[in-house]
């Protein structure tokens, strides 16, 4: 591929979604491409980019940058701080809730749902604790692609495989061919909508927990705490954050610092400030 076709791949994608093609990423560029080259019949990848950069076909473009996004993910990444949000932020956020029973977590930047299957099965084992509350748990993705699997609940036998335990396989969710579905009752505990991170969140309410994870790797400093304000703007002012296992708002944000007893997790920076004073 030509220098100019990198940069105007790479611009695309940045235009679209925010996200920077960095030379980390560049190598699964033909691997990503592979099935449009195909199923167009375009033969090689100079062909695809030639026909892209022609562009007279604006769902060519389309379907380039969901080729591009990357939706890796998998249930209870990184479970050490899923337990933490469990065992501590979780049951913080039921005593400070407790007149109101009701709970809203967003995932945001969810690519195709196991992050908020992750925490509906873990709502749904702790039934008990949970008995009479609303638990609102909303995935978004910029992926279209991404969001209708989240809709969906199908997962490969290697996808349900990766971070779920046996038992919570068998529990709720039922085998179908080569893959395996959803339960019905898991499915209606969520919500997921298409919807750009750089748009931030058009909901009026605040939510308590919001997950985005392994996401603001692949945006510039100057998107990412842009990011990191709609973050602020959407989380109750005593709600946590959330960030993958190699993310951190260290030098990145004033709008949110470290948890001093809960490594990992995030709380709004005027928090702090409170607890300061």
């Amino acid at each position: 591929m030509t220098d100019s076709a990198s940069r105007y791949l790479a611009n695309l994608l940045e235009v679209r979604t925010g996200q920077q093609l960095v030379a980390s990423r560049s190598w699964r560029i033909e691997t990503a491409l592979k099935p449009l080259i195909r199923d167009h019949d375009f033969g090689t990848l100079d062909k695809l980019m030639a026909a892209l950069m022609a562009g007279r076909d604006p769902g060519l473009a389309d379907a380039v940058v969901e080729a591009l996004l990357n939706n890796e993910t998998f249930f209870f990444r990184d479970r050490a701080v899923f337990q933490l949000l469990e065992s501590e932020a979780l049951e913080r956020l039921r005593v400070a809730r407790a007149s109101a029973r009701r709970l809203r977590i967003w995932c945001a930047g969810c690519s195709t749902g196991q992050e908020a299957y992750s925490l509906a099965m873990m709502f749904a084992e702790a039934s008990a604790r949970w008995a009479g509350w609303t638990i609102d748990i909303f995935g978004t993705d910029i992926s279209a692609d991404a969001i209708a699997r989240a809709r969906e609940g199908i997962f490969s036998q290697f996808e349900i495989q990766r971070g779920l335990p046996v038992q919570a396989m068998m529990r709720w969710f039922d085998q179908d061919g080569q893959n395996w579905r959803a339960k019905r009752d898991l499915v209606r505990r969520m919500r997921f909508r298409q919807q750009n991170l750089l748009d931030g969140d058009p909901a009026t309410v605040k939510h308590d927990v919001i997950l985005c994870r392994n996401v603001l790797l692949y945006f510039s400093g100057e998107r990412r705490r842009a990011v990191f304000n709609a973050l602020a703007a959407a989380v109750a002012p005593d709600g946590y954050l959330m960030l993958g296992a190699g993310e951190t708002v260290i030098g990145q944000t004033d709008a949110f610092a470290s948890d001093p007893d809960l490594r990992g997790l995030y709380r709004p920076a005027g928090l702090q400030d409170v607890r300061a004073a």
